[in-house]
């Protein structure tokens, strides 16, 4: 069963730099406290990586 990734935006992107606002809403988020699932890939993770500051990410099975 492949794994899944529960992300969860917890601060704005106000203020940030424009590459990591534009990787906050390629990931799909919009507002803060948004949950979106997605798939546990190497270009996932490398997004996740460079707004880990912003955001909260849990394992999810699906």
């Amino acid at each position: 069963m492949a794994m899944k990734l529960s992300i969860t935006l917890r601060r704005s992107s106000i203020g940030k730099t424009g590459k990591h606002k534009k990787v906050v809403l390629g990931l799909g988020l919009r507002k803060i406290n948004q949950t979106v699932i997605r798939p546990d890939s190497p270009e996932i993770r490398g997004m996740i990586n460079k707004i880990s500051y912003l955001v909260e990410v849990n394992q999810v099975e699906g």
